[in-house]
């Protein structure tokens, strides 16, 4: 009793204990709201001056219309230089001076290349940058003179000052092709400043000061109130800390530490308290523990990365070792955490829940190998489904398409952290269903050797597998269990294949004394109870789990072996030496137990059967378990007279099945030559 109460309250303490250190402190915005609904709360006003964030379609809208690149042009002082230089020397007579001082003017403002001739190919947008003395400025690009403008303005400047032919003198002298372009494109630098542009987007649209009206009450609230409300409670949660006593908070933690760990172990109270008493309850808090952990770490630092968590995985690995009933609560309870302490919680909460649901039962036919993936698949599609319902309802927020990437991510993880099942079965000692399943295969070194040692025992603990799967199925034990503990339960008479009369059979000639001839009822006793023990040992020395070698202690109980007990006491030997026929196994302790003890017992005594009637087989079948009933094989087991009942019309008919009559043929007559 102090070993279950430590087993109990070790885990389930450092659960509690791991709560309150991880349960967050800062303050948590206390109001819920949505767009276009009616805010249902007293007059809100600012307690501190706060930014207005843009929402993310606002900054992707703003770095899209930065998509223009806008180009950038270095000043060419020693372009300018030389041509004036160039131009002072030509022979222009009185014009020389008017043209060295109209061609400085044009170069002052900037000379671009012609539109057709442009080397980056684009067409000059409204705006430019022009560096000039180590500084840019940005420069509109109608202030600066195409290389035709440019020519053309040199003319009109001219003509404004002589009468003489302008144009003819300046072709002559070459004067036009001194005037070129000083502005150099810089392609370089134009991309290194347009990214910098494309990603300098504020992030913020105004201000709201302290005291400064945000929503009133009964206002609807609309795209600006809510994206007002999303800056303010994105600040306030940033900044503001917890304003009561820290003790109030620290017991405020502490109750709800206790409610969760509360309700952790009432779920397996009211579904399966034997869960206490082995190692399966440890393994449980872990995996809630783990998930919990997970879920608050990541509300601390971003709760955008909780959309990547398999919380599916979180089922899996619980329904690897536990029925349905105790997995489902506790799920649950695993996702509470996230259901409290987040503020997508209602959605987070419903959308792996259902997807947890639905991935146990896919998992049950698409578990090996690669169908594996087809779970994770499934898993995805129903949490896509269940995310863009509340989508559609504008009950979440966010980019659709981020969100649904990372929870094809998280469901994919839940593939590749599924093999932890197998560390967790070697550090807690436990058997999942997918390990049990692989026991079962009849191709496996153990059950070969069996087959070729003892043939006639193989094909009975085949018989006896498929018995106890289709009665397990029935009461709704564990299959997988019950087919492995029936496939080895017999593996001790390998040892000693002689003994046992369904060898004899099959290895012994005709006319040939048998293993028993000559023996004491005592001898025979004592070498067919050895078989349970062989089977121990040999379990034991291959590593089989305990919870199969359970099976191979207790499905003869403490049963008599009745054929020699009865041949002894025919012969006038003492009832008081019974011991010695007697079976020092363990009682059946689970329903799993008592399905197998019951149905090898059928199973070998139905070869015995000379009728085969329903009332036949009703007889048997109750005087084989009353029998069991009698020796006191039921007294620990986990199972109820409503269970029993069905476990005996179920062997019924199953007997019913397998004895079924057949079409009597003919013998065909041949003909004679």
């Amino acid at each position: 009793m102090k070993k279950d109460f430590f087993r109990i309250t070790v885990p389930l303490g450092i659960a509690f204990l791991l709560l309150v250190l991880l349960i967050p402190r800062n303050a948590k915005f206390a109001y819920d709201y949505r767009k276009g609904r009616t805010w249902k709360y007293e007059t809100l006003y600012a307690q501190f001056d706060f930014p207005i964030y843009k929402t993310e379609e606002q900054i992707l809208a703003e770095r899209g219309a930065a998509t223009e690149a806008i180009p950038y042009y270095k000043y060419s002082d020693e372009t300018v230089s030389r041509n004036l230089r160039s131009a002072e020397r030509l022979d222009l007579g009185n014009l020389r001076s008017a043209v060295v001082s109209a061609m400085r003017a044009i170069y002052q403002k900037g000379v671009l290349e012609d539109e057709g001739s442009r080397r980056h190919g684009t067409a000059l947008p409204d705006v430019i940058y022009i560096q000039r003395d180590k500084r840019a400025v940005k420069s509109p690009s109608a202030e600066v003179y195409r290389l035709t403008e440019a020519r053309a303005r040199l003319l009109a400047d001219l003509t404004e000052v002589s009468d003489a032919n302008v144009d003819s003198i300046l072709r002559a002298t070459g004067a036009y092709d001194l005037l070129v372009p000083n502005l150099i494109y810089d392609e370089q630098t134009t991309a290194l400043v347009h990214a910098e542009s494309a990603t300098s987007v504020s992030p913020t649209s105004g201000y709201v000061t302290s005291g400064q009206l945000i929503v009133s009450e009964g206002e609807i609230v609309t795209s600006e109130i809510a994206q007002m409300l999303d800056s303010y409670k994105r600040e306030f949660e940033a900044n503001m800390g917890y304003e009561g006593a820290p003790a109030l908070m620290l017991l405020g933690n502490i109750l709800i530490a206790l409610a969760i760990v509360a309700v952790l172990f009432l779920s397996v109270y009211f579904t399966n308290r034997k869960l206490f008493s082995d190692t399966r309850f440890p393994y449980l808090v872990v995996v809630f523990m783990l998930f919990a952990a997970i879920t608050l770490i990541l509300v601390r630092v971003d709760e955008k990365w909780l959309y990547f968590v398999p919380f599916t995985l979180a089922a899996l690995l619980l329904q690897a070792f536990m029925r349905y009933r105790v997995v489902v609560p506790v799920y649950v309870v695993t996702l509470l955490p996230l259901l409290i302490f987040t503020h997508d919680g209602v959605v987070l909460f419903v959308m792996f829940l259902v997807a947890g649901m639905v991935a146990m039962r896919a998992f049950r036919y698409f578990n090996r190998g690669w169908r594996q993936f087809v779970t994770a698949l499934i898993t995805f599609a129903v949490l896509a489904l269940v995310y863009l319902g509340f989508r559609a309802a504008d009950l979440v927020a966010g980019n659709v398409w981020r969100a649904l990437l990372s929870l094809f991510i998280g469901s994919m993880l839940t593939v590749a952290g599924y093999p932890m099942i197998y560390l967790f079965e070697r550090i807690f000692n436990l058997v999942s269903n997918s390990r049990l399943v692989e026991m079962c295969d009849v191709s496996n070194p153990l059950i070969r050797e069996l087959e070729q040692k003892a043939p006639g025992t193989f094909q009975h603990s085949l018989q006896v597998m498929n018995m106890a799967d289709t009665v397990a199925r029935a009461v709704d034990a564990n299959p997988d269990l019950v087919r492995a503990g029936a496939l080895y339960h017999d593996i001790g008479k390998m040892n000693n294949p002689l003994c046992f009369v369904e060898n004899e059979s099959l290895m012994i000639r005709d006319g040939a004394p048998t293993y028993h001839s000559g023996l004491t009822p005592e001898q025979s006793a004592h070498d067919i109870i050895r078989h349970v023990a062989d089977g121990v040992e040999i379990a034991q020395k291959n590593r089989l789990p305990d919870v199969i070698i359970d099976f191979i202690r207790s499905h003869h109980g403490t049963t008599t072996t009745g054929f020699f007990y009865n041949r002894y006491l025919q012969a006038g030997g003492d009832p008081a030496m019974a011991g010695n026929f007697r079976y020092p196994g363990m009682k059946p302790l689970t329903k799993e137990q008592i399905i197998l003890m019951l149905c090898d017992s059928v199973e070998a005594a139905s070869r015995t059967l000379t009728a085969f009637t329903p009332e036949a087989y009703s007889e048997f079948v109750e005087r084989i378990v009353a029998g069991k009933m009698e020796e006191g094989q039921f007294d620990r087991a986990d199972i109820s007279i409503s269970q029993l009942g069905t476990v005996k019309e179920t062997l019924k008919q199953y007997l019913a099945q397998i004895h079924h009559e057949r079409v009597v043929y003919p013998q065909s007559k041949q003909r004679k030559p």
